[in-house]
């Protein structure tokens, strides 16, 4: 697990705000649940799995990647 975080975090920018467009968002959801997995968080976890199905998390995710460099998780 982590070596599909640490290659997802190793991307260049433009390809992480390519997939955090609308239909290939799916990649950052499961990140994230990933990520709460790896870090045994189940509150992380089970939000993560809501977030999964909120149709504007792709701004955010765009929003975060421009600012920060990664998208926004919670562990």
């Amino acid at each position: 697990m982590k070596d599909f975080l640490k290659s997802l975090d190793s991307l260049p920018i433009l390809v992480k705000v390519i997939l955090a467009i609308p239909a290939l968002d799916i990649v950052w959801g499961i990140y994230r649940i990933v990520s709460a997995i790896d870090a045994k968080n189940t509150v992380a976890l089970v939000v993560s799995i809501i977030l999964l199905f909120v149709p504007i998390m792709w701004i955010i995710d765009i929003v975060m990647i421009l600012l920060q460099g990664r998208v926004w998780k919670l562990a």
